[in-house]
């Protein structure tokens, strides 16, 4: 599917929900993609792309930086501590805090780097013990400390179980931002993006469905 394709599906699901398409942002998922892949996607004007790991963005971005003005990075994956400060120099966006520990680390890097940075905190919806996130029920004590902290939290994410149907997830995620008064929400995968939108998304994550399939990889 084209980068064309995947915006009009986007700008459909909004009219069917009664909203703007500007009002979703849509991160290109580039994990283990190609990077001819990538190349075509931002000669067609894309600069909204998301990496999970950081010593593969590290070695992937900088050259394309410096070739495509304007590109915004956004961390969707896991951040270990110990590569924090390498996250704060490289990224735009983190959307995966999902620790007091993590928060802290971040703070104290972005005032040593000068490069306060926008954050999501990652909710575990499903409440996987193999998946990072927050619990639900432990939301709104990190969103207290993040805010004690003076750390920038512009937004929930999540990742739906991939064995239930995401509108419940996304329905709660919806619901928990209202409570706190968080407007962005990044949710939403190649698979159930247009879901995603009709509950509120403002950020969708989009790899599979943009660049194809990945060589033993699921969609993303």
């Amino acid at each position: 599917m084209s980068l064309a394709e995947v915006k009009e599906r986007i700008e459909k699901a909004c009219k069917e929900a009664g909203r703007a398409p500007s009002s979703v942002a849509l991160v290109a998922a580039s994990k283990n993609q190609a990077l001819d892949r990538i190349w075509d996607v931002l000669d067609h004007g894309h600069r909204i792309f998301g990496e999970n790991r950081v010593q593969e963005a590290e070695r992937r971005w900088p050259p394309l930086r410096a070739k495509y003005p304007g590109i915004k990075l956004h961390l969707i994956g896991h951040l270990q501590t110990n590569k924090v400060k390498e996250a704060v120099q490289l990224f735009d966006v983190i959307q995966t805090v999902d620790s007091a520990k993590l928060a802290e680390t971040l703070r104290n890097e972005m005032d040593r780097q000068r490069r306060p940075l926008p954050c999501f905190i990652q909710v575990n919806t499903g409440e996987e013990t193999q998946k990072g996130g927050v619990s639900p029920r432990e939301l709104e004590k990190l969103y207290g400390f993040c805010k004690d902290l003076q750390l920038r939290v512009d937004g929930l994410m999540c990742i739906p179980p991939h064995d239930q149907i995401p509108d419940m997830h996304f329905a709660l995620l919806h619901k928990l931002s209202l409570e706190l008064g968080i407007k962005q929400l990044s949710m939403g995968m190649s698979g159930d993006f247009e879901t995603a939108i009709r509950y509120g998304a403002t950020h969708v994550r989009v790899g599979t469905a943009l660049f194809g399939v990945r060589e033993n990889a699921k969609a993303v």
